[in-house]
């Protein structure tokens, strides 16, 4: 039984992996994650957050995105709290919380990492700063609140810049 959930687990990460290389780097950022169903609720939130235009523009950027299954680990109220129009801001600062100016890889990250014995302080656009380390072979962010959330899918190109997909959804 333990071989069929494993051996099911890893076909779906194939499929999901194969679902994000399958997206073309001449699409912007938002055009890619919208053309994926595993970001439909990261695509509402921009949308709900008036972020699509920033989003769009000449960048680069890179995103961390989180996908449907990370938003669900948040309790259903705050995703339904913070998609309301009176909350606007807030949730701007919870989605530029996953965005950094320029074009980084996944190489660059881990390279930095190395370099900087095993821990990279990232600032983002929201002006924050969350710290990536590795994990057993995965790249680990640490969240401003100590929360973790470990990136599953790297380098996934846009025309503006880079998304690398991430299993939770890290707060400021």
């Amino acid at each position: 039984m333990k071989k069929m959930i494993k051996s099911t687990s890893l076909i779906a990460m194939l499929i999901f992996a194969t679902s994000v290389n399958a997206q073309k780097s001449s699409y912007d950022i938002v055009k890619n994650a919208a053309s994926i169903d595993d970001f439909s609720t990261l695509v509402t939130a921009v949308k709900a957050a008036e972020l699509v235009d920033v989003l769009q523009s000449k960048g680069p950027f890179t995103v961390f995105a989180p996908t449907n299954d990370a938003f669900g680990k948040l309790p259903k109220e705050t995703l339904s709290n913070l998609l309301k129009p009176e909350n606007k801001t807030t949730l701007q600062k919870v989605l530029t919380y996953h965005v950094v100016k320029g074009n980084l890889m996944a190489s660059d990250v881990l390279t930095a990492v190395k370099k900087n014995g095993g821990k990279l302080k990232v600032e983002t656009v929201s002006g924050d700063s969350f710290t990536v380390t590795t994990k057993n072979d995965s790249a680990v962010i640490m969240d401003a609140k100590g929360n973790t959330s470990t990136i599953i899918k790297t380098d996934v190109k846009s025309s503006n810049g880079v998304i690398h997909v991430i299993d939770t959804v890290i707060l400021p």
